[in-house]
């Protein structure tokens, strides 16, 4: 029985050459992606706080009535 018939070694052979048919980004595009993901998500958490907050106002007026 040879070694690349056994289905453990022969994942890891056929995930090896899947991985050296992918293309990389270069540095500058992952520091670049990064940023967006961050600036979008302080975004979003800006935005939903303020969001909760007026909802929150808005709940404690209509409970005072």
């Amino acid at each position: 029985m040879k070694l690349a018939n056994v289905p453990a070694v022969k994942y890891f052979i056929e995930a090896k050459q899947e991985m050296e048919k992918v293309t990389w980004p270069t540095q500058k595009e992952v520091i670049k992606y990064s940023i967006i993901v961050a600036v979008s998500a302080l975004a979003a958490g800006i935005y939903f706080g303020v969001l909760d907050f007026v909802i929150q106002l808005g709940l404690k007026g209509l409970l005072s009535l």
